[in-house]
């Protein structure tokens, strides 16, 4: 799950042209002002082709898109059903 966090860490960091090292597993994205609506559009897309997801309207919430933690945590719950 390591590489997973990297390489949706390293999609938030270059969508955002943040620093990498600034955005831990924890951070609070969206209330860290790193994405905004936007940004979890870009990031829904992402996820879908990288991971072969797909993302329901009624799951777009803050407890799955949240952190990177979080959309690890996503990814894995929907590639287990």
């Amino acid at each position: 799950m390591r590489d997973m966090k990297e390489e949706i860490r390293n999609f938030i960091a270059e969508t955002t042209f943040c620093d990498p090292t600034s955005i831990s597993d924890e951070t609070l994205i969206f209330d860290e002002g790193i994405f905004d609506s936007m940004g979890l559009l870009g990031l829904i897309s992402f996820l879908e082709s990288e991971y072969n997801i797909t993302a329901e309207d009624t799951e777009l919430q803050e407890e799955n898109f949240g952190s990177v933690e979080r959309i690890a945590a996503y990814i894995e719950k929907k590639k287990a059903a």
